[in-house]
């Protein structure tokens, strides 16, 4: 048994030499397998904020024949809940969207609310279900393929929804089929390169959710005279498609692979994406690692059960510790990102400049990352980051209706500095456990993060009188969380760990 252990461990060994070898250079290959992984996050993103123009309230005006008259009472500070029908009308189409479709403008903030919060709800559901199976029997690519076309089917059946409970019902279900995408695309970009080219292809993951997030107000500016309809449409055939590409053309973690004993299939991808002038050694490597190890046969028996990942997240108090550390971060910065976007609406400038603002600034906030997690510290740095969203958002709340330009700027600033902290802390999260776990522990991360979007989404709708009720708790979220990573050890320059013993003797030799 412990000659088996010690070979296990030894092939463990070989093959992080082989990843940081054979993965050392980034060629044309390996840029591909990362675009195409990547995708997945583009149409993540789309259906992420696309309830920011489907679930709007439009905009409206007296009608002529109601202005020219004098016992008229409709003016444009009016409330369309106390004018009769006849004095007004909808700028658009009735059909623009769900709200003046559905007849819901008079509806409370709550009934108004339930879409967007089904659509995240139903995230943290299938997060806590579905993120596990990453880890146990499915590995990342399945996980990835039947995410990416549960999101799509629900997208597309979302325009034959007759009421808001049927819209908020299939909102569920794509929320609950999007939720292990943005894990699965990051571990599965992060496991297949070596530590030099990791930040880099991890940064693509939350560029192509900021590129769909940036052609949301192009698509619907282009649908402005369009149904609500026309948005899912335009967004949902195209990852349907997608999907096609992604079971043909992507290929598996080789980590995750070998882990489970598909040595083969680990080796022949890492052959097929290294450069064809790798060192002798490195092929020797690739040999012994085809050799058959009884260690991995049983070790990829036992992590065949969907939840013994999760349950290995709570049985040792280091992994539990940074578990629950890492799910108080993201909720506390996911309060912020999801919020201010999807307050947008209430701060009174045009909706498609201030979405797009918004979308805009996540760019820069990615080489900023890349910089930061090559040169410095990721504790201080998710500190810092969360330390002055905070206090932007706060202002955001205090700052009045009449000082429009300061509040948008502060809006903008909070956010910048949200999304920055979520690409440090999601990189992060990657680095501080192994393989066995990465995927489930990252999801943890992604539905606390989610979570917060299922408050943050009501909080908006209940705050739309009282910025203090939403961009103020938005803001006190993000402040006091970022504390919290004080609990965390700190990662740079680190290797990626494959089991928990592994994981467990590098922190003691570090501490030691």
């Amino acid at each position: 048994m412990e000659d088996q252990e010690t070979l296990r461990n030894n092939l463990l060994e070989s093959l992080d030499q082989i990843i940081e070898q054979s993965q050392s250079s980034f060629g044309w290959k390996q840029f591909l397998q990362a675009i195409l992984v990547s995708l997945a996050s583009l149409f993540d993103g789309q259906q992420t904020f696309i309830s920011v123009y489907t679930d709007a309230v439009p905009s409206w005006h007296c009608s002529t024949a109601t202005t020219s008259s004098s016992s008229s009472s409709c003016t444009t500070s009016s409330s369309i809940c106390d004018l009769p029908s006849s004095d007004w009308s909808w700028d658009a189409i009735s059909s623009h969207t769900i709200i003046s479709d559905w007849d819901l403008q008079c509806s409370s903030s709550f009934i108004r609310g339930i879409p967007a919060s089904s659509y995240f709800l139903g995230g943290v559901v299938g997060g806590f279900l579905l993120g596990t199976l990453a880890d146990s029997s499915l590995g990342r690519k399945k996980l990835l393929l039947i995410s990416s076309i549960t999101m799509s089917l629900a997208s597309f059946l979302t325009i034959f929804s007759p009421n808001i409970w049927v819209y908020s019902a299939v909102r569920f279900v794509s929320g609950f089929g999007r939720s292990s995408i943005s894990t699965c695309v990051l571990v599965l970009l992060m496991e297949k390169v070596g530590r030099k080219w990791r930040p880099r292809l991890g940064i693509m993951q939350f560029f192509f959710f900021t590129l769909g997030f940036l052609s949301l107000p192009l698509i619907a500016y282009v649908n402005r005279d369009n149904s609500w309809r026309a948005l899912y449409l335009c967004t949902s055939i195209p990852a349907i498609l997608y999907c096609i590409l992604l079971q043909f053309f992507v290929n598996e973690s080789p980590r995750w692979l070998y882990m489970h004993g598909f040595v083969e299939e680990a080796i022949a991808i890492l052959e097929k994406s290294s450069a064809p002038n790798y060192p002798s050694e490195l092929k020797l490597l690739l040999v012994s690692a085809r050799m058959p190890s009884e260690g991995v046969e049983e070790t990829s028996k036992t992590n065949n059960h969907p939840y013994k990942s999760m349950k290995d997240l709570f049985a040792k108090r280091w992994a539990m510790k940074r578990t629950l550390t890492v799910m108080v971060l993201g909720f506390g910065i996911g309060m912020v990102y999801y919020g201010m976007p999807l307050g947008v609406g209430n701060l009174g400038f045009n909706i498609y400049l201030i979405v797009m603002f918004n979308a805009l600034l996540e760019i820069p906030s990615y080489p900023i990352t890349c910089i930061i997690l090559e040169r410095w510290s990721r504790k201080y740095s998710v500190l810092a980051f969360c330390l002055v969203s905070g206090i932007c958002g706060i202002l955001c709340a205090i700052v009045g209706n009449g000082q429009k330009g300061i509040r948008i700027g502060l809006e903008l600033a909070s956010f910048f500095c949200s999304r920055t902290a979520w690409n440090l802390i999601s990189m992060f999260t990657v680095e501080l456990f192994p393989t066995c776990v990465r995927n489930s522990a990252t999801s943890l991360l992604r539905q606390s993060y989610v979570l917060s979007a299922v408050f943050s989404s009501i909080l908006v709708s209940v705050g739309s009188n009282n910025g203090f009720l939403s961009y103020g708790v938005f803001g006190l979220a993000i402040f006091f969380s970022g504390f919290f990573v004080a609990c965390l050890p700190d990662t740079r320059g680190g290797t990626l760990c494959d089991t928990m013993e592994e994981q467990e003797g590098k922190e003691k030799m570090i501490l030691g």
